[in-house]
């Protein structure tokens, strides 16, 4: 459906695959789209994760609306890969892209008026017809309060800064988190010449097979979606119990099934070489970290240790506050109450993407968002545009 819209552009926040997924459906319909993004180019945060990361989706189940990912990036496309199609895909679609444009703040639109406004970089007042925020699930790294961690004396940064093991060749490293990202990064240094490689457990996590036997864990995912939460708890234990058996290593089992813990925001690991780190002892789990003590760190056992550097693999928040917090739009956690084609009552023509973490695989879900979302802003603008006659 092509329609010449005599409103203000629809203005998406953030050029990231959600961001550019969004624009590149509107851009199917004629509506004039604007990204803006704060970096200076499009997939910034995929730019900064660490080397060794590759998607654990399918390149089938990753590629975003109108273009799939080349099958010359494999089955599992590598980080650099990935940023190469975002980079393709934005010229393929021809999206309008306002680099190194920051927004600060968005407005409401005034009475009589259809237009949003954002605040933006050197005092900018963008209109917008309407307003998709993209910035991303991962968007603020986030640090847990620890008592001591001001004056700790030892060398500490969050996994949104580690890039590669050769920093901390035959070093002591203690790992914070294992979450697919505190996983990766412990096999990471381990098979990378780290001296000591800890990881810090607080709660156990459910670990996966990539695939098995050429199936992979996401199409389990996908067709388990919509069965009952006490079928699809049982359905991974066989194939976690021999793929795991890490418990006489200081790793066991979770007690709480995968996809009901999935369901309450824990997603499981996907193996990338914990598993057999873990087993060649290479990788060491502990206690979750309690606190810090000058220059140890206090484990939860009791344990006290002095490793020469802590990565803190802690997670992110989504750092919607500052943008829309004013809007009433956002829950109690500070993410939004609606998200995809729906819109609040409170900010009717504001939309959200991205900000799920599906076990069916994050870009598999927004590139099935986006499409609705452009469909959602394509009738509400010819709503509006009827209106007025």
């Amino acid at each position: 459906m092509l329609m010449d819209m005599p409103t203000s552009p629809v203005h998406v926040i953030g050029a990231g695959p959600a961001g550019l997924a969004v624009a590149a459906s509107l851009a199917r319909r004629g509506v004039r789209t604007v990204v803006v993004e704060k970096s200076a180019d499009v997939g910034a945060s995929w730019r900064g994760h660490y080397d060794r990361l590759r998607l654990h989706t399918t390149r089938r189940w990753s590629s975003l609306p109108g273009m799939r990912i080349p099958r010359s990036a494999g089955r599992w496309v590598r980080r650099d890969d990935f940023v190469r199609y975002l980079e393709s895909y934005a010229r393929h679609h021809r999206i309008e892209l306002a680099a190194g444009v920051e927004v600060f703040g968005i407005d409401r639109p005034r009475p009589g008026d259809d237009d949003w406004v954002l605040r933006a970089t050197g005092g900018r007042l963008l209109r917008a017809g309407a307003v998709v925020v993209a910035t991303g699930h991962h968007h603020t790294p986030y640090l847990p309060d620890w008592p001591g961690l001001d004056g700790y004396a030892g060398e500490l940064l969050h996994a949104s800064a580690y890039r590669s093991p050769a920093p901390f060749e035959g070093r002591d490293v203690l790992v914070v988190g294992t979450g697919n990202s505190g996983a990766e990064i412990a096999a990471d240094l381990a098979f990378g010449g780290a001296g000591r490689v800890r990881l810090a457990v607080r709660t156990a996590p459910h670990i996966l097979r990539r695939a098995t036997l050429g199936w992979p864990s996401q199409a389990g995912a996908i067709l388990c979606r919509r069965l009952p939460v006490v079928v699809t708890d049982r359905l991974p234990r066989p194939v976690g119990r021999l793929l795991t058996g890490l418990a006489g290593h200081g790793l066991p089992r979770p007690a709480t099934g995968l996809y009901s813990r999935a369901r309450a925001g824990s997603f499981p690991v996907v193996d990338a070489g914990l598993v057999r780190a873990v087993r060649r002892g290479l990788v060491r789990p502990v206690a979750a970290v309690e606190a810090f003590d000058g220059g140890k760190v206090v484990l939860a056992d009791g344990e006290t240790i002095a490793p020469d550097a802590v990565i803190a693999a802690t997670g992110y928040r989504r750092g919607l506050a500052p943008l829309v917090g004013h809007l009433g739009v956002l829950d109690g956690d500070g993410g939004p109450l609606v998200h995809g084609a729906e819109t609040h009552p409170a900010a009717e023509g504001l939309y959200f993407i991205g900000f799920t973490n599906p076990i069916s695989g994050n870009l598999r879900e927004l590139a099935r968002d986006a499409p609705k979302i452009a469909a959602a802003i394509v009738r509400r603008q010819a709503d509006e545009e009827t209106a007025r006659r």
